[in-house]
């Protein structure tokens, strides 16, 4: 006897969970563990993953008011922040001397903000907590084998400890929306032995870049966490006004890290090149160099080699101050914004930002697609954690005697 077919099997909502499971796991469980093995893995399987949770989002039409949302975010001060950002980084191709070098990073600077945007879009408006709870089993897991990786000194697939460093980067930044679910679920004690993996993790990692980024996301989640209100608004004012007063930094730093490590250590020379290039060309503080310039032009003497390799001296030689100011709106906004979020999130939003503004601050290659992508990824996985903080309650029992 043949049994008929329901004639509420849905065909493409099942297909679509089964294409938003394999995003999710992707995305929560591959990624932070095939960073450590190789370096391609992130620029490989976070556009895959967001490829299939948009195609879960078309099968199901779970994409609601996309239109809204991204008017919403084209109209906000960050939003109109970021695409003058967006804008005076194109128009500098006009006097950048590597226009095929720096059209390419716009380019692939564009792709990694369509691809989150397609992300964002795609995240449903509830997220099942059983596809959440991967990303703390990913993270963890990822400790434990880079624990092991460090104490052998690398892999065969990595004989050189590149993957295994930026796969410790990427779990720097992936630990804190893993505490934060952990955290919003009440499991603290899971959140205290994945955050002490990952610290062990750091602490054997080479060239200390994790372990700096791991305290600075520390100390900004306990500021969160004691001052909801007025955390973000310090944070967010420190952040924007170092990213705004950058040129001066040279200058007032110079002098302690000469007292402090010496004349001829390389943090005091590279300070004293910055110097000297905001007083040889001071007008172009107006409009930077241009896009590219300040990784490509050490290649050709434009640049001299011990120049800062950090994000504040990046975005002010290449975008001057049109860019700088953009930016830091920008990234006021994005951070003040964090005061929407609920209480269990928003310290661990602002010690992810913390930590990616600290790596970028000490030398990280942010113009490097990766570290593009990395930000993307962690951006939509705060997303997905916010949009699983509902809380069904059921009504309580009510014993009647009867008479």
């Amino acid at each position: 006897m043949v049994r008929p077919v329901s004639q509420t099997a849905n065909p493409s909502a099942d297909a679509a969970a089964v294409l938003r499971r394999l995003g999710f796991a992707t995305l929560f469980f591959a990624v932070p563990l095939a960073a450590l093995f190789t370096r391609r893995a992130l620029v490989v399987m976070a556009p895959l993953a967001v490829i299939l949770l948009v195609l879960a989002s078309v099968l199901d039409g779970s994409a609601k008011h996309a239109r809204e949302k991204m008017l919403a975010l084209a109209t906000s001060r960050g939003g109109i922040a970021g695409l003058v950002l967006l804008f005076w980084a194109g128009l500098s191709l006009v006097w950048t001397p590597f226009l095929s070098e720096a059209s390419e990073r716009l380019f692939n600077i564009a792709g990694m903000l369509l691809m989150g945007l397609g992300g964002y879009l795609a995240v449903p408006e509830r997220m099942r907590a059983a596809n959440l709870y991967l990303l703390p089993v990913g993270v963890g897991l990822a400790a434990v084998i880079g624990i092991l990786l460090a104490i052998r000194g690398g892999s065969r697939f990595d004989p050189e400890g590149l993957s295994l460093e930026r796969g410790m980067l990427m779990l720097a930044l992936l630990v804190w929306p893993a505490l934060a679910w952990l955290h919003s679920r009440g499991r603290n004690l899971e959140a205290v032995a994945l955050a002490l993996a990952v610290a062990v993790a750091a602490l054997l990692t080479q060239g200390g870049l994790p372990l700096y980024g791991l305290a600075a996301g520390a100390i900004v989640f306990v500021l969160t966490a004691a001052s909801p209100r007025i955390g973000p608004r310090l944070v967010g004012m420190v952040m924007a006004g170092l990213l705004l007063l950058a040129p001066l930094l040279p200058f007032l730093l110079k002098p302690l890290a000469a007292i402090l490590f010496g004349a001829k250590a390389p943090v005091t020379v590279s300070l004293d090149i910055w110097r000297q290039i905001v007083l040889d060309e001071p007008l172009r503080l107006l409009t930077g160099h241009g896009l590219e310039t300040a990784l490509r032009g050490r290649y050709f003497g434009l640049v001299p080699h011990k120049a800062p390799s950090t994000l504040l001296f990046e975005i002010w030689y290449e975008l001057g101050l049109v860019g700088a100011v953009a930016a830091s709106l920008l990234l006021y906004r994005a951070v003040v914004g964090i005061q929407s979020h609920r209480a269990t999130v928003a310290p661990g939003i602002m010690a992810a930002f913390a930590c990616a503004y600290t790596l970028g601050c000490l030398g990280i290659g942010t113009t490097q697609v990766w570290w593009f992508t990395a930000l993307v990824v962690l951006v939509l996985i705060f997303v997905a954690i916010e949009q699983g903080q509902f809380r069904t309650t059921r009504p309580k029992a009510v014993l009647r005697k009867k008479f």
